[in-house]
Formats: structure tokens, sequence, C-alpha cells
């Protein structure tokens, strides 16, 4: 509440400023700690700001009087309040006593969060974003007594997100931590290869990695078992700790990746201990005993997820435990889809209390797509705290920008504070705040979209695209909603250009979301094309949004669309492709198409039509690529008739991360019976194989005309990825989107 909306004023209550006066000092103990000073510091900064009364700092060692802002303990209030001494990490008191105002903390930073809950509840302070600090004007300051305990529900509280990497102001007022900004961590997660790095060592002790697949290979896990692994790792981690004594936390954890060591000492301990889990926690226990002073944190991540059955992890060990799996559009606690993880939730929590959770709270693939899960926000982090975890990381999108960025990060920051909270409330306060009166149909955009999403029953991942939601969230009728939503939004601010341009930043996603549905062809509005007579041509205006959803991401700071990639000029490049190269009227377009190998049902594209559909894939083997997994492709074209042709064109498409590789070579055949192909053209890759990132290759054939009916294409895939590959002995991929036929 603001003080200054009192029009009048009991015997009880406690005037701070009356007519832009102020009788107050600020006080803190002569031998306040640098926090304590801040603190202050803090409170007379928007004190100031906002009453225009600048309070003198004194030291505890000057004159007592009635009117003190007293901040932190001090020789003033040790002997009245005692129960400062047993205030959880970070909690606080705020509390008057006659016309003093106590602002008192536990250790850490409990008095300074008391400040800013003070700024916050009684001067309306706000800090929504890292630019957008509100500080109501006022010249009274005036309250009722004040009697405020809080402690948070978690002892740690990491939000991944920009805006605390960005601003130590941001993380202090949201009362959050940040493992960058504390010396408790020593080494964070992802350690083995930091550890053993295959590069050092798998030439020379390959017995050191995981046996998978007859053979050890360089970029899975480790070999635990085997005793020169254990050595090595106390060997380091002796040398990291006397350089860095001061830190508490050291990881002893798996690299990111699944391929557990799977040679038959191993396996023993799988059974012995059960499972993958059970022998990383025997593994890491050793560690921790040679380090009873130090708290050793492992994973539960992925194929160590489960809890073990029969060891239980030390007293000094730390379990990370991730939901990188889950559904994100019901809650954990209730969600079908989510039984296992909950299993494993509470088995997890009867071994140990030592658990730093981790949540993942954005659209990983898509940064920028519409993300509907802020209403499992609450329930989840209430799961958490209910199952007793401590320990709260929420994976956001780093330093890289995503949907809804300063919403999402202002709503989980409170919710790590108080689970309880009235986020609706909350939500509300933000979007007048931050967007203004666009806030008001910014939030009906926001609850239409979660409640059509609940409604549908469908599913939410972190690894998915717009089309996801064609027929839950992100149906043709609901975006035209949505749009109109944004219009109004847009137009209740058409005079403000800060609250415009934040409303235009919101409606990006939803962009996103339409220039990359319309890739599917979905409707004569979501498409790229329209036709005229018998010829396509491109939508001249969606590739203006295209331009403009370029334009708008770089003055949002935003970098990538994904976080691994796909920046905004690049996927503008691939989008542009895509329009002018798609639906060309080349001889084979719509032609029947049979295969002779059978294409994976993994990334359905409709079948052999997608060969001749006319639609071009973009560069990512998710959109409109046809994939085979381990078998050559094979092909073929039914022309219709015998025509004369004279070019075969056929795209391919390359990313050996995600075991993707270009054939070997495209062999072309030709026949009039569709029997006794002769071979034509023979169009070797010259990639190689070994070629990272993302890319499109064109295997191009020309040849003097020649009448034919029916094309054969024989794409040779490499069966397996090859033995340098950490996929190596399992099946490759091609992908193949069109065949041009000119």
């Amino acid at each position: 509440m603001i003080g200054g909306l009192f029009s009048c004023q009991n015997s009880e209550t406690i005037t701070l400023v009356n007519n832009g006066k102020s009788e107050y000092t600020i006080i803190i103990a002569e031998s306040a700690d640098t926090l304590t000073r801040f603190a202050a510091a803090e409170f007379r900064k928007y004190f100031n700001e906002a009453t225009g009364v600048l309070l003198v700092i004194k030291s505890d060692s000057e004159p007592e009087s009635d009117f003190e802002v007293l901040i932190g303990n001090n020789a003033r209030t040790n002997d009245s309040f005692p129960q400062t001494k047993t205030l959880h990490e970070d909690g606080f008191i705020i509390k008057t006593e006659g016309n003093k105002l106590f602002i008192m903390g536990g250790v850490d930073k409990g008095a300074l969060y008391g400040v800013y809950t003070f700024l916050e509840d009684y001067l309306g302070c706000r800090k929504y974003s890292m630019t957008e600090v509100v500080v109501p004007k006022t010249d009274k300051v005036a309250f009722q007594p004040i009697d405020i305990k809080q402690e948070p529900a978690f002892h740690y509280r990491e939000l991944h997100m920009p805006l605390p990497k960005w601003d130590r102001e941001y993380l202090n007022w949201h009362k959050l931590d940040l493992k960058e900004g504390k010396n408790e961590w020593g080494l964070f997660v992802h350690t083995f290869d930091d550890f053993i790095p295959a590069e050092k060592y798998f030439k020379s002790h390959p017995e050191y990695f995981s046996w998978l697949n007859v053979q050890r290979i360089p970029d899975g896990q480790h070999c635990l078992s085997n005793p020169d692994v254990f050595d090595i790792v106390v060997e380091k981690l002796r040398k990291r700790m006397y350089e860095k004594p001061e830190a508490l936390y050291w990881s002893v954890s798996q690299n990111d990746t699944y391929k557990a060591c799977e040679c038959d000492v191993c396996r023993e301990e799988y059974q012995q201990y059960g499972g993958y889990s059970g022998a990383m926690i025997h593994f890491v226990n050793k560690i921790a005993a040679e380090f009873p002073d130090k708290i050793i944190s492992t994973l539960a991540y992925q194929y160590t997820r489960s809890a073990p059955l029969k060891i239980k992890p030390a007293d000094n060990v730390n379990i990370m435990f991730c939901s990188i799996e889950c559904n994100r559009s019901r809650s954990l606690a209730s969600d079908p889809l989510s039984a296992s993880f909950r299993k494993d939730t509470e088995d997890w929590c009867k071994l140990t209390d030592n658990i730093f959770m981790w949540d993942y709270v954005v659209q990983f693939r898509n940064l920028v797509c519409p993300f509907p899960n802020l209403h499992v926000l609450q329930p989840n982090i209430q799961y958490f705290r209910d199952n007793g975890i401590q320990m709260m990381f929420q994976q956001g999108s780093g330093g890289l920008i995503s949907e809804f960025v300063e919403l999402r990060s202002y709503i989980i920051a409170k919710l790590l504070w108080d689970p309880d909270v009235d986020v609706e409330e909350i939500m509300n306060d933000f979007l007048e705040g931050y967007y203004g009166p666009a806030g008001k149909f910014i939030g009906q955009y926001i609850d239409l979209m979660h409640a059509e999403l609940t409604k549908s029953g469908g599913d939410l991942g972190i690894y998915g695209y717009p089309f996801d939601g064609i027929n839950t969230y992100l149906t043709p009728e609901l975006i035209k909603k949505y749009n109109h939503l944004f219009d109004e939004a847009e137009n209740s601010v058409a005079e403000n250009q800060k609250f415009l341009q934040r409303a235009k930043i919101a409606r990006l996603p939803l962009e996103f979301a339409i220039l990359d549905i319309s890739l599917r062809n979905v409707n004569d509005e979501l498409t790229y094309f329209y036709k005229e007579g018998d010829n396509w041509l491109v939508k001249e205006d969606m590739l203006a949004r295209l331009d403009q959803l370029t334009k708008l991401a770089k003055e949002a700071g935003i970098e990538r669309y994904w976080e691994h990639g796909n920046y905004p000029d690049d996927y503008k490049a691939t989008v542009e492709r895509y329009a002018r190269t798609s639906m060309q009227k080349h001889l084979a377009l719509n032609k029947p198409t049979q295969l002779l190998t059978e294409s994976s049902q993994k990334y359905p594209v409709g079948g052999a039509g997608a060969l001749t559909d006319g639609l071009k894939g973009v560069n990512d083997y998710h959109f409109n690529w046809l994939g085979f997994e381990g078998p050559d492709m094979i092909a073929v074209i039914d022309l219709e008739s015998e025509i004369e042709i004279h070019s075969i064109e056929v795209d391919f498409f390359q990313e050996i991360k995600s075991w993707v590789f270009l054939p070997d070579k495209v062999e072309i055949y030709f026949s009039n019976t569709n029997e006794d192909f002769k071979l034509t053209g023979i169009i070797k890759n010259d990639v190689h194989e070994k070629k990272d990132g993302t890319f499109i290759k064109t295997y191009k054939n020309e040849f003097d005309k020649v009448k034919t009916r029916y094309i054969k294409i024989i794409a040779i895939n490499q069966g397996i990825c090859p033995d340098w590959h950490p996929g190596a002995g399992y099946p490759s991929w091609i992908f193949c989107d069109e065949v041009v036929v000119w």
C-alpha cells in the first residue's frame, strides 16, 4: 500500500513522512557488515525517490531517538528481538514498536530482503524487469503497526533466466540466489568429462570410458567400476579444492548424454545397487568419503533419474534431481503422464533430504514459441515444497530471451520465496504495471491460450514446435482470436511508445508461431503460397511479416530462437529459401511416388508423397523431411507419361550431432516400363562426413534431353554411424525433402 493514500490516522499510526518532511533517521550497527550497509543504502535511495526525503544513516553508537528506522541487528535490537538469532537463512522480521520501524534479518541477506519487501508492500515500489522499476511518488508515508516474519520456502532459489544473470539488483530484489555469485559451488553439473576428458585420455586409456555395443566410446559416460577413474577424480578434486577452499559444493556427475558403461563389472554393480543410479551413488559415496567436510553433488537425470533400491546417498552427497522428461500442460502432482516422475521424487525423498530440484520452465527447442505453462508453475513448486525439497533451480532460457521472459521470471521468483502467494494477483499487477492499458488484453490472451490447452487435454513438451499445438492451443480459429486480442492491446497503447513496443514484443511468439505453422500449408491463411491459374506464387505479405519478425527480434535482444542456434537472420534465410524454391511447377510435382524401402514414422510427413508435394524442407529435419533410419532410400516416381527431361535435383540434410548424414551417393535410373531400369547418373557426396552444423545439400544431375516415364532414385545411406561418432554402431539417418525434375 502507498502511505500517501491514507486520509486519516489514529493514535497507533506510524508516520514516516508527512507533507514531504520526516523526523526519522536510519540506524545500523557501528560494526555493520557490507550487506547491512547496502540494505540501509537501498532503503535510503528508494525512500528518497518516492518521497523526496533523504534520510540520514547513523550508527547505534549515536544518541537514541523515538523516530528511527533500524536496519539489521544492532545494540538496540539484540535484547529486544532475540528471535532474529533463530531465523532461517535469508528470513527477516519487519516490526514496529512505538514510532520505530525495525527491519532485521537472519544470516546472509535477510535484512536486505526485508528492505525490498517493505518497499514493495508499503511504498508500492516494483521491479518488473531490469529496465522497469516503478517508484510511486508521495508526500506522506503512514501505516498501521507492523509485525511480519517471513522465511523462504526453499533455502536455495535460483532462476536460470537472463534477468537475474544480467542485473544483480533484480536478483536481490526478488530474493534469488545465483551460483556464479556465491562461493559455495566449486564445480556445477556434467563434470565427468571435465575430470577425464576424452581428447586427453581416450587414445591411451580407452578402458576409462563406456563400453557400449562391443566397443569403448569416447562420447558417452565413464567406466565407474574402473579404480583408475576413481583415483583420477579424487586427485583432480583435491587440486580444485585447494585452489578454491571456500567452495562447499563439488559436482561429480554424468555427462549430458546417455550411454552408460555396459562392461561386465559395471553391469554387476547395476544389479547389486538397483540400477544405473545405484552404481552412480556407490561411486559418488566413495568420493564423498574422501572429502567429509565438502558436499559432493551428483545428478539423478535421464538414465539415473530413478532412485536406487539397495544403497542410499551419504550424508554429504547432494542429489540434483531433474524433471526434463515431464509434460508441462498439467501439474506434476496430478498428471497421469508424470506418475513415474512422482514415484522417483518420492523414492529419492525417502533416501535423503539433500535434494537440489532441477525443474524446466521454458520451451527450449523454440524459445519464442507460445508456451502456455504458467498455470502449472505454482502447483509444481508447491509439490516440491510439500515433498521436503529445499533447493530449487528453475531452468529457464539462461542468457537468452524467451517467451514472456519478464512475466515468467517475476512469477517464479515470487513462488520460490512463497509457493502459496496469489499468482493471479501477482500476474495482474505485473500486466498492468509493465504493459499499461495493453496488459488487460495480453492477460486475456494468456488466459484464453491456457484454458484452451487445458480443455483440449493436449500435452506440452519442452522440445516442441508451434505446429504441435495445431489441434490444441494453436488452432487456426484460436490464432484469429489471439491476433484480435493483440490488435486491441496495441491499439490501446498506440500513443505510448514504451508500452507499444512491449506489446509488440509480447506478440512476437504468436507471430513466430504463425510463420512457422504456415510452412505446413495449413489453409489459405496459414501458408506462404497462393494459386493463380495453374501456378503457385509466393505471398509477399508473409515474407514482409518474416522481415518484421526478424527486425523486432533483434530490437528485443533475441539472439537465437533455439538454445543451440537458429539465429533470426538464419531462420529468415531458410524460410525465404523454402518460399522461393517450393511449389515450383516442375515435371514431378504431385506425381505418384512409390517407396521401395520403408521410411521412418518417427517424423511423419505423409510418406512417399513428401518427395513430390512441392514443399521444400527448412534447416531442421523435423519439418518436411522424409527420413530413413538405417536403410537406403529407394523411390520410384511415375511421370504418368513419357516426357522429355534434362535435370534432376534432390535435396538432403545433414546434422551429425543428431545422427543425420548426407548419403554417400545418389544414383539416378530411368525406365519407360517400371522395369529394367537403366543407370543414367551417379552424384557422389563431396562434403566431409564430420562437417558440423545443420545444412542442406542439393544433389544435381544434368544431362542431354531424354524421354522417360519412370525415375528411380537410390540414395545410399551409411547404414550405421561411424566409429568416431557418439552413435557408433547405431543406425544413421538420411533425410530427403523433394525430387525436382525439369
